[in-house]
């Protein structure tokens, strides 16, 4: 009778944290076309995920890696990104080379950064990333977001879209920032953003989101709007960036000029992500 019991109860909890997932999901005035929740075990599905390889931007010193289990891996229902202090080799090395990314022939910082590019495109709808952060000197987790045509026109032109960026040395603030390209401007391109506040970013999980139509992109922590972009402001027409499609990027950077120095005794340290869902509005 106590075993009957127990299983009964079992199945009835299960029932219960389905539906209530399924629930989760469901948003009024959404409707939810693309997700990776992160229900499985090994390294995130390449159906639905690439890699960046080496030292990529910004003279960040961490060296991502491609398929690694020690820098990217998914179990118990989330993705871990880790970033490791640790000699690795340094694929793009060319002896006598000034370029920092290929100058020396071991790295001292491993990590990984993921994206959906070729794989999976969004244009207007929204995006929900749930995520508990890293912390420490020179910690740099990103959610972020670049247009197709990168590759093509390279940046600002293509526009890149950061839903959330951290850093560190600032351990209670939440960046949200558009980037795009304007000719009058001294630098080449402008920027938009604001900042929000909160404690314990490393302790628990919260939702960076955003949202996106012809007509303006809305950034959200948790339910809180923090940054509202019109995006006529990058240009009318067709020409603007922000109304073609962008892929997403997760990432943990570490080191390069806003996060600072890296402090070699908070490491390793992990970007947790829960899930990434993607939803079209109802018409």
């Amino acid at each position: 009778m106590k075993n009957q019991f127990t299983i009964q109860f079992y199945f009835v909890l299960v029932i219960c944290c389905v539906a209530a997932n399924a629930n989760a999901q469901q948003k009024k005035g959404w409707k939810l076309v693309w997700r990776e929740e992160f229900n499985y075990k090994g390294l995130p599905d390449p159906n639905k995920w690439n890699y960046e390889n080496g030292h990529v931007r910004n003279q960040e010193q961490q060296y991502y890696t491609n398929a690694r289990s020690e820098n990217a891996w998914v179990q118990n229902g989330v993705l871990t990104i880790t970033g490791k202090k640790e000699t690795y080799s340094n694929s793009d090395y060319v002896k006598g080379s000034n370029n920092w990314s290929q100058k020396d022939s071991l790295t001292q910082y491993t990590s990984a950064s993921i994206n959906t590019n070729q794989k999976a495109e969004w244009q207007y709808g929204r995006i929900e990333v749930k995520a508990k952060l890293p912390h420490g000197g020179g910690i740099w987790p990103a959610i972020w977001m670049l247009g197709i045509d990168r590759e093509r026109i390279g940046w600002p032109g293509a526009g890149e879209i950061d839903i959330m960026e951290f850093i560190g040395n600032h351990p209670q603030d939440i960046y949200g920032t558009i980037h795009f390209a304007d000719s009058s401007a001294a630098t080449g391109h402008r920027s938009s953003g604001s900042k929000t506040t909160s404690t314990a970013l490393q302790n628990d999980f919260h939702v960076y989101a955003l949202e996106w139509d012809k007509d303006a992109m809305d950034i959200y922590f948790d339910d809180q709007l923090y940054h509202h972009f019109v995006i006529d402001s990058a240009g009318k027409g067709n020409n603007n960036p922000f109304r073609k499609p962008f892929y997403l990027l997760l990432n943990l950077a570490m080191g390069a000029e806003w996060p600072g120095p890296i402090d070699d005794a908070v490491l390793p340290q992990q970007f947790v992500v829960d899930y990434v869902r993607f939803y079209k509005k109802k018409h």
